[in-house]
């Protein structure tokens, strides 16, 4: 998984998360207050000037683009770990 935040030409900041799973599209899902997952595309929805999904052979990138501007384009390698189960 890859973060990379850019600013773009219009003065917002775009966040884009890339995973190696062209095939898990994000869904927006209603969570209830006791649930510990979907809330992350209600969130993009509430907070995001704009978001979207690009698809590739091997890979998709989620971005979005928020009101102000990137203070400098930076690119992070994300640690990620198996979810446990409960």
């Amino acid at each position: 998984m890859a973060v990379r935040v850019t600013g773009t030409d219009r003065g917002r900041t775009r966040v884009e998360v890339t995973d190696p799973d062209p095939r898990a599209l994000p869904v927006l899902v209603h969570a209830t207050a006791t649930e510990e997952s979907g809330r992350g595309l209600a969130l993009l929805t509430a907070l995001a000037r704009s978001w979207g999904v690009e698809q590739g052979a091997d890979r998709k990138t989620v971005w979005c683009e928020l009101e102000g501007a990137a203070p400098s384009e930076e690119r992070v390698e994300a640690v990620t770990s198996a979810r446990s189960s409960r």
